[in-house]
């Protein structure tokens, strides 16, 4: 039995407690009544508070490389290269791609074209590991770029793409992508815009002579087997290039390139439109004369020993602009409308960015020691 002690001590916790709790309705109502005096209406609401979609700022409370990195993660994709090893099909090799756009049903990928090369049949890997069979739009060696398509059923998230003008030496540069394959999937790397308008020599035809200079982006993002076709991005998730190569040496590091958006943009629409990028055409052979040794030069073809640039003819298609305007094989052209002419990579690039298709060009070129000047017009390749 409780004692006569207990009994008053329980009478005095229950006398507490409602004196508290007295005490805090007299302190609302007093509180209540003040407001309403004031003009001022509260409203006392027991139920569990609701977020408002645009009160959730998601994100906003992340660091900038990990939004930019959730803004453009979800669209860059690896891409498979099957080729037919009888009896099976084997994948040869695996790179990185970026969706940029959704239309009527299709979303279309823009990767690198060594990665699709030679490819007999190519396969999608979205980042939740759906996989799509994609068919090749088209592909651009020069440029190194390729564009698929692929049924936009799985795709959720697309990649903008930005403007070459906004980069800038400095800015910090994020490299999306699958690094040494699929296992390592949707790696993030960061560095910096180490350079701009760098030109890299390509050769395509492997014949130890450069076809072509690539315009990239320099970075020292990490950019690995793999990641190539992958995408460049900066802090506002926006890609400002697509990832296409890395000096690979024991004594370099943090040497990557990606091709930028104003040389992307335009190639990626003739690929997508025609499947192939349409570019000015001479229908000739042609080879530096840096190359040829300089008897031969003085010797057999007569070439004033003070031209020391120019590209020599080693062959003509028939019926091309250059056979219509009398080009014959060991003319050796030096200027173009009055530019000269280094290198082939030289002429390459001032007919590619300077001209069109049915422009007429004044070429001046030397045959049998003789400066000689004719008008060429060009047809498209």
């Amino acid at each position: 039995m409780d004692t006569e002690q207990q009994r008053q001590r329980r009478a005095k916790k229950r006398a507490y407690f409602a004196y508290v709790v007295f005490g805090a309705i007299a302190a609302i109502f007093l509180v209540t009544t003040v407001f309403q005096w004031k003009g001022i209406s509260i409203q006392i609401n027991t139920e569990e508070p609701t977020a408002q979609a645009d009160e959730l700022q998601i994100g906003e409370d992340k660091e900038p490389v990990t939004q930019a990195v959730e803004k453009a993660g979800g669209a860059v994709v690896g891409i498979s290269n099957i080729k037919q090893s009888n009896p099976v099909s084997q994948n040869s090799g695996t790179g990185s791609g970026v969706i940029y756009k959704k239309e009527q049903g299709n979303a279309y990928i823009v990767t690198n074209h060594h990665v699709v090369e030679n490819a007999e049949q190519l396969e999608v890997i979205l980042n939740d590991g759906t996989k799509i069979k994609a068919e090749l739009e088209g592909s651009d060696p020069l440029t190194d770029l390729a564009v698929l398509k692929i049924d936009d059923k799985h795709v959720k998230q697309v990649a903008k793409l930005g403007d070459a003008k906004d980069v800038e030496v400095g800015q910090t540069a994020i490299a999306i992508g699958n690094p040494l394959g699929m296992e390592f999937a949707g790696s993030a790397t960061k560095g910096i815009v180490s350079g701009l308008n760098r030109n890299i020599p390509v050769d395509m035809n492997k014949d130890g002579q450069a076809d072509w200079q690539t315009e990239v982006i320099q970075t020292d993002a990490a950019i690995n087997p793999g990641n190539s076709g992958g995408a460049l991005i900066n802090l506002q998730g926006d890609v400002i290039g697509i990832n296409t190569m890395k000096i690979a040496q024991n004594e370099v590091e943090g040497l990557g390139f990606s091709i930028p958006m104003d040389v992307a943009k335009p190639v990626i629409k003739d690929l997508e439109n025609n499947g192939e990028v349409k570019r000015p055409y001479m229908g000739v052979s042609l080879q530096d004369i840096k190359q040829i040794p300089a008897n031969i030069l003085t010797e057999q073809l007569n070439l004033p020993a003070d031209i020391q640039h120019g590209v020599i003819v080693g062959g003509i298609e028939p019926g091309s602009p250059a056979d219509k305007a009398g080009l014959k094989k060991s003319d050796v052209i030096t200027e173009i409308e009055g530019n000269k002419i280094e290198s082939l990579v030289n002429l390459r690039q001032f007919l590619y960015k300077e001209t069109e298709e049915g422009k007429e060009v004044e070429l001046t070129f030397y045959r049998n020691g003789e400066k000689i000047k004719s008008d060429l017009q060009l047809s498209s390749q």
